[in-house]
């Protein structure tokens, strides 16, 4: 009977925390599609160890983490080669709608330029609302790595920016 424990909270965690953890792999891929190819693979690792992982005090911040460093894994990396050729033919009108729509992708192109760990920095501090301190224990480095890429992320997108607005 304790085996089936474990299967019954695993499936009451994926259905409380799936919706989050897609949010949280958009965000960093800015891809729906591969988002749910990386929290597919987190959940099924995460199912096998599921008994070991239930026993944790936060195990939804566990497969955060397991997210987190998936989308980190060099294998990632080189499994995912897209590569968006097409650019919008269409300049986008002055609606409300399209607006947003042409900004959000804007800012979709800008994360994309950034390195993975710059990207995830960016998103756990100003998605996931994560203090430095969090985000470098996710991460494994100390608060003043986490500092620094989010200092050069930054730099980065308002270089991007400005060369963008003098085209």
């Amino acid at each position: 009977m304790s085996e089936v424990r474990p299967a019954l909270l695993y499936d009451d965690m994926v259905r409380a925390n799936e919706p989050r953890l897609l949010r949280l792999g958009l965000m960093l891929t800015g891809n729906v599609h591969t988002a749910e190819d990386l929290v597919q693979t987190v959940l099924a690792r995460a199912h096998r160890k599921w008994a070991r992982i239930c026993e944790l005090e936060r195990p939804e911040a566990y497969l955060r983490t397991m997210v987190l460093n998936e989308f980190l894994s060099w294998r990632r990396l080189l499994k995912n080669r897209e590569v968006p050729l097409a650019e919008p033919i269409d300049q986008p009108a002055d609606d409300d709608v399209s607006t947003r729509h042409a900004q959000r992708d804007a800012a979709w192109r800008l994360l994309a330029r950034l390195p993975r760990k710059q990207r995830a920095v960016l998103v756990l501090r100003y998605y996931e609302d994560l203090a430095d301190a969090e985000i470098a224990e996710l991460l494994g480095v100390a608060p003043g790595t986490v500092r620094s890429n989010a200092t050069r992320a930054l730099a980065t997108l308002r270089d991007c920016l400005s060369a963008e607005e003098a085209i």
